[in-house]
């Protein structure tokens, strides 16, 4: 499936990316140069009209890492649309909190890990789950 580059966002990119939070970096260590099974992830990648803060085409997976402000209503509503659009383009949408990520990195590379080997059991995403 195509997935929808929208250069307005472009320099939006470029700021989040040299402002990333901690457990952004964190969990960039984990996913940076190939080092998940061999695909290749990039950070805050427009998609469409959103940024996400981690992408691989070939899984067709994004991966956000959402923190304390993620948990007010408006914004979760904002994150429940954007993860709506996003499997409506065919891309999967794990959520981790930034506490998971900063205090149970074992268990969110796990997650990833059994989205890869289901991923890669039927060349295809796992069935999306309703948000």
């Amino acid at each position: 499936m195509k997935i929808y580059y929208n250069p307005k966002l472009k320099e939006l990119a470029r700021q989040l990316r040299n402002n990333a939070t901690k457990s952004e970096i964190k969990l960039w260590t984990y996913l940076r140069r190939s080092q998940m099974y061999g695909y290749d992830f990039h950070r805050q990648k427009p998609i469409d009209e959103y940024i996400v803060d981690f992408f691989c085409n070939k899984l067709q997976l994004a991966i956000e890492c959402d923190g304390y402000s993620h948990e007010i209503l408006e914004v979760y509503e904002k994150d429940v649309k954007k993860t709506k659009r996003l499997n409506d383009l065919g891309v999967y949408v794990l959520r981790f909190s930034d506490f998971q990520i900063m205090n149970d990195i074992d268990n969110v590379i796990r997650a990833i890990e059994d989205y890869i080997l289901k991923f890669e059991e039927n060349n295809t995403p796992p069935l999306i789950p309703p948000f």
